[in-house]
């Protein structure tokens, strides 16, 4: 059986398969280059890759008003809900999050990302994001609405729970 990684003979050799190939290549290669900043990050910030990602899990459900369960960082990370709470309880203590009562359930708590953690994250990340900002100045906004839905659909592929 021929490996899922090599290019496929099969594929037929028109401008439009050879253009998604070129765009799956870059996706890896974005993949790469962000798993390499997280690796990065994760250092800088002294965390494991769980808490890095249950960190950034939380910054997205920030930007889009909507609160983090703990169980909604165990199911985002498959884990157990006891390592779950290991996790925030290092977070914790750390100061990279708190514990904060849930807006409309008196009864659960959410899991809120501190200043601490914001200025560090920002600090650790704000010359790669700097750096794509900049890279987006030569498209057009119709270009970069085609990136957003581009990008939209492909995380949605990859992950359809993530959304």
């Amino acid at each position: 059986m021929e490996s899922a990684v090599s290019s496929a003979p099969d594929v037929p050799a028109t401008d439009r398969a050879s253009l998604v190939m070129r765009l799956l290549r870059e996706i890896r290669s974005f993949g790469d280059a962000h798993d390499r900043m997280s690796g990065g990050m994760k250092h800088g910030m002294r965390m494991n890759t769980s808490d890095l990602a249950a960190l950034r899990l939380i910054i997205i459900r920030e930007e889009q008003g909507r609160p983090v369960s703990p169980r909604e960082i165990a199911s985002h990370l498959r884990i157990s809900t006891a390592s779950t709470t290991k996790l925030v309880d290092r977070l914790a203590d750390s100061g990279h999050v708190r514990r904060a009562p849930h807006p409309t359930d008196r009864r659960a708590r959410v899991i809120e990302l501190t200043d601490v953690a914001r200025g560090a994250f920002f600090r650790l990340f704000g010359p790669q994001l700097t750096a794509m900002r900049g890279a987006f100045e030569e498209f057009s906004d119709e270009e970069l609405d085609a990136a957003v839905r581009v990008l939209a659909a492909v995380s949605a592929a990859i992950d359809p729970e993530a959304r």
